[in-house]
């Protein structure tokens, strides 16, 4: 499988597409002044308990106060507490935990109010993203994640991934990580360090340890809430989470990124810098990679299939729900296979949406109804494996007897959203426009006008890409024409996303032309 990340970088956001074998599966948006994102660490106070829920209110700086569940607290809650005290007054020396007596246990069906105080200082790290009208969720169970590992403090836990098959290795990975970490911190064993050596592990765990101590450093004697710990730029924790040797492509229009990319690969991968390559072409980069043609037939209520059925994503408050129609597809002899094809194909393309989309909560799909038990199976069977290269935890039950699936999956952070409905930028929704024959009278009116108020401006004029084909066609064509009247060449750019009336002028430097 060929796996490509297409980053489009703009001065206000970043735009990171995920393709697997030319397919969009994943779609990740970040505003560059983003300050807040799952994996950050604050020190937060807790604002107000709510016996009832079981639940505190903390105050993270952010304009709604965070949720922190009982079940999120973790077992080393006292340990975590007695630590935030000790390094915010001073009283511990040190960020390592040689020395560090760990406290009991709180028990798992104890209550809220038992174990934490208002007005308490606390170390929490941001479980999920502000979603809807809700704030953001948080644990207290620290983790730093690197590539090959992540580090739990307050743990002497050693787990390794159960996606590492060979029980020798396991084992070797296993014996390894104990004899190297420190004492007093748990490690998780990532799929990635899967026949690595000891001294990348160990580099990678000195630079998780240094971690560690900016947040002791930054503690100390600081007044919640305070950010002490801030997650990588989505870009480079999709490539730590993501990054395996089926990559085949990594393309950046920016040449900041282009460059942090390269130190953060040659970090720790360096024979995939040769994967990574600055995009130096005119048209979009989304464009040029079929991106945005993706996005369009991808995003929305109906998306359709090769065969020519269509599934019906809705959204309510509670859960989704996805309709499987056949349209066309049921001319067949054997109606029993048919209808399996469908939902088969159909599974596939809502496992890609729900990654798409990040859709998260209850799904309910209603698939084609079957009566053979064993095509039932098969797709059962199909749809788990489609939904294994979904990183989000997800639960799958079979058929109900409606002919119904229900799939619960983690909701991390707000549903991808994009509404490909285009209200026509020339009639603003009234269903009429001037007539299209005059368009080409209309772009040289303006043409002639920016000639002679900016006769030196080298010009770009962005079209229809019908409209740009029609301009450069024929013997002269319209471009050439213009080239022997104004003596400078009118470069023309096609645009999926202009309408056919639409067309705009630009400078050398992109700037629009205004009149």
């Amino acid at each position: 499988m060929e796996k490509e990340l297409i980053i489009n970088a703009t001065p206000t956001d970043v735009e990171i597409a995920l393709l697997e074998d030319g397919k969009l599966v994943e779609l990740h948006y970040q505003k560059t002044n983003n300050n807040f994102s799952v994996g950050d660490v604050f020190l937060g106070r807790i604002k107000r308990l709510m016996p009832g829920l079981n639940a505190a209110f903390v105050d993270i700086g952010h304009k709604r106060d965070a949720f922190l569940h009982y079940t999120d607290l973790g077992p080393k809650l006292r340990s975590l507490a007695k630590y935030t005290n000790g390094a915010n007054s001073g009283e511990i020396a040190t960020h390592r935990l040689d020395n560090f007596k760990l406290e009991p246990e709180i028990i798992k069906t104890g209550k809220i109010d038992q174990v934490l105080a208002k007005r308490q200082q606390l170390l929490v790290q941001v479980l999920k993203e502000p979603i809807s009208t809700k704030g953001p969720r948080l644990s207290c169970e620290i983790t730093i994640p690197g590539r090959y590992l992540v580090l739990t403090p307050f743990s002497d836990v050693v787990a390794v991934s159960k996606k590492i098959a060979n029980n020798e290795e396991r084992k070797r990975l296993q014996h390894l990580v104990e004899s190297i970490k420190p004492k007093n911190f748990g490690v998780i064993v990532r799929t990635a360090a899967e026949g690595k050596k000891v001294a990348d592990l160990h580099e990678e765990l000195n630079f998780m340890m240094q971690k560690w101590e900016d947040i002791f450093l930054q503690m100390k004697n600081a007044k919640a809430p305070a950010k002490l710990l801030s997650e990588l730029d989505k870009t480079s924790s999709i490539l730590r989470d993501l990054l395996s040797d089926t990559f085949t492509r990594i393309v950046v229009n920016d040449k900041q990124l282009y460059s942090n990319i390269r130190n953060y690969l040659g970090s720790f991968s360096p024979e995939q810098l040769k994967i990574v390559t600055f995009y130096k072409g005119t048209k979009p980069i989304f464009n040029t990679y079929g991106v945005t043609r993706q996005i369009k037939s991808s995003f929305g209520k109906t998306a359709t299939m090769p065969s020519g059925a269509y599934i019906v994503i809705e959204h309510t408050e509670a859960m989704h729900v996805v309709d499987v129609n056949s349209g066309h597809k049921m001319q067949s002899a054997n109606q029993d296979e048919a209808v399996l094809n469908v939902n088969l194909e159909a599974a596939e393309e809502i496992a890609r949406q729900m990654r798409l989309r990040d859709i998260g909560g209850i799904i309910i799909i209603d698939f084609i109804d079957m009566k053979n038990q064993e095509h039932k199976k098969d797709l059962m069977k199909e749809m788990k494996q489609f939904m294994k290269k979904d990183r989000a935890q997800h639960t799958i039950l079979p058929l109900s007897k409606f002919g119904l699936m229900q799939i619960t999956r983690q909701r991390v952070r707000p549903e991808v959203t994009i509404n490909t409905a285009e209200v026509c930028p020339t009639c603003n929704g009234t269903g009429k426009i001037n007539a299209s024959i005059l368009i080409t009278d209309e772009i040289e009116r303006d043409l002639n006008f920016i000639n002679q108020s900016h006769p030196k401006t080298k010009l770009k004029l962005h079209v229809h890409p019908y409209v740009a084909a029609f301009l450069k066609q024929g013997l002269p064509s319209r471009q050439m024409k213009w080239y022997m009247q104004y003596f400078k060449w009118i470069h023309i750019y096609s645009d999926n996303d202009y309408g056919l009336t639409n067309y705009r002028f630009f400078d050398a430097n992109d700037d629009e032309i205004r009149w």
